[in-house]
């Protein structure tokens, strides 16, 4: 085993593979949102790690990679210490969650990139009327809890 990290491009190579055949709630191709998350955490200037972790920040939550993967991954410890504090825990309040993120270093920024595309207009448009509401409402109360402003 090799001692250098996994590249940028290999963290989304990865992750495009570990999520093939995820959907999201519109029944996109779910690598097309960790894309648009990536992308987001680059464009508020994120750094590298940060975008890895934007990759990353759901493969452990949707069960595309092992937590186990992740102790032994070729990752910087701080993509990693984001990749666990963006992963909800079942049964776990959202207060609690969202601390977690405020916590741990770069992962507010991963977090607001991710709920800007989840709230994206667009995004939502394609959904039924109640889903999108409880959406809605539920991005609105993380962004409360976070700091982040109303978009």
């Amino acid at each position: 085993m090799t001692d250098r990290a996994l590249t940028l491009l290999e963290v989304e190579a990865l992750a495009r593979s570990a999520h093939e055949g995820q959907t999201d709630k519109a029944g996109r191709p779910y690598a097309e949102h960790l894309a648009a998350v990536a992308e987001g955490v680059r464009l508020r200037g994120g750094t590298p790690e940060q975008q890895a972790a934007a990759w990353l920040h759901d493969a452990i939550e949707d069960h595309a990679l092992a937590p186990d993967w992740l102790e032994t991954a070729a990752l910087p410890e701080g993509v990693k210490s984001m990749v666990l504090a963006l992963t909800k825990i079942p049964g776990e309040p959202v207060e609690e969650y969202t601390a977690r993120i405020l916590a741990t270093e770069g992962a507010l920024l991963v977090k607001e990139a991710d709920l800007a595309h989840n709230a994206d207009p667009a995004r939502l448009a394609v959904l039924d009327g109640p889903t999108r509401d409880r959406l809605s409402a539920k991005y609105t109360y993380v962004r409360s809890l976070l700091g982040l402003p109303t978009p």
